[in-house]
């Protein structure tokens, strides 16, 4: 605990850091001259567009530095507010990249970076890299990354461990809100979410992850269903009503394409954004994707509940043993 207090002098003991913070609360981000539809991220309560920019795999692996500031200017031009970054992609470079573009356009966004770390200690000092990578004092949400095992769970929430230092920081408000992120088993993260005070969650969810489930008003649990976040973790979040942030929307690019097992990329995110959830994370590794990804959220229309049940149930039956196995081994969000 007293080393947690010492990191609170560090991140946030001068008056403007708080000042800064507090300012955040107070006022929602800039909107952008094309705005896109918005949704609150739940209890919150900040209203955030439902289309986010991811920064794993999809930007680290396919933009140089100068490139990925340039896609991320057009991502923020388009409207896409919502960033999505963390300590460990590309081993600090996709913050590192994020920086140079925050130290000028920082009220403008809504930032979101993630931290693997399990020990307290270790994570509070790599946090404190992640702020100075972004050129940032604050960051509007902070995930535990990758929650993988009931195992891995009782890590996080050992007395003194990561879970009670990041609350801390949510106290301080350097962090104004508190997430998890699960890739592969949504088990563990559905305990997380009913045991403790966090306001997000972010999960993979696309229409190769479920069987037939049906949602209370439209879709709700199926126990008859194969494990998925959507069947799992997902209605632990709506009963709670934490932020929902989808991710491997496009199943890593494995679901785009021609052919039964495939779909469009454009009914891909229609699917994810016809759930109960605020935003759907995507990579764009292409800059044609950006504008291209941000016209489909404008001209977004919920899909029907009869073509939620046939779009999952086709894509499943072709995928989803492959693409579990491959989220067990993939921590990245697109």
């Amino acid at each position: 605990m007293k080393r947690v207090m010492t990191r609170r002098q560090y991140l946030a003991g001068t008056a403007a850091a708080g000042l800064a913070a507090a300012a955040l609360q107070a006022q929602p981000p800039k909107q952008p001259s094309i705005a896109l539809p918005r949704r609150v991220l739940g209890r919150t309560g900040v209203s955030v567009p439902i289309l986010g920019f991811g920064s794993g795999s999809r930007f680290t692996n396919f933009y140089s530095d100068d490139a990925g500031e340039a896609a991320l200017r057009q991502a923020i031009d388009c409207g896409i507010t919502y960033l999505d970054t963390a300590a460990g992609y590309g081993n600090g470079r996709s913050e590192t990249i994020y920086g140079r573009v925050l130290k000028t356009r920082r009220a403008e966004v809504f930032l979101a970076t993630k931290n693997a770390v399990r020990d307290a200690d270790q994570a509070l000092r790599v946090f404190e890299q992640s702020l100075k990578r972004l050129q940032t004092d604050h960051v509007d949400l902070l995930h535990i990354h990758n929650l993988a095992s009931e195992e891995d769970l009782a890590k996080v929430e050992a007395k003194g461990g990561v879970l009670e230092a990041f609350y801390k920081l949510r106290e301080q408000k350097v962090v104004r809100a508190l997430g998890m992120t699960a890739h592969a088993n949504p088990h563990p993260l559905k305990l997380a979410i009913e045991r403790h005070d966090l306001d997000c969650v972010q999960m993979a969810l696309n229409a190769a992850l479920v069987g037939v489930v049906k949602y209370e008003g439209g879709y709700k649990p199926d126990p008859s269903a194969p494990r998925s976040f959507e069947t799992v973790a997902l209605p632990a979040a709506r009963k709670k009503n934490l932020g929902v942030l989808a991710m491997k929307v496009f199943g890593q690019g494995h679901l785009v394409g021609a052919g039964n097992d495939k779909v469009s990329a454009e009914q891909l995110l229609r699917y994810a954004l016809s759930l109960p959830i605020a935003v759907a994370v995507v990579g764009m590794q292409d800059p044609a994707m950006i504008p291209q990804n941000a016209a489909w959220a404008r001209a977004f229309k919920p899909l029907s509940d009869t073509e939620m049940k046939a779009l999952s149930g086709r894509l499943s039956a072709a995928n989803k043993v492959a693409l579990d196995r491959f989220l067990e081994h993939h921590e990245d969000v697109c």
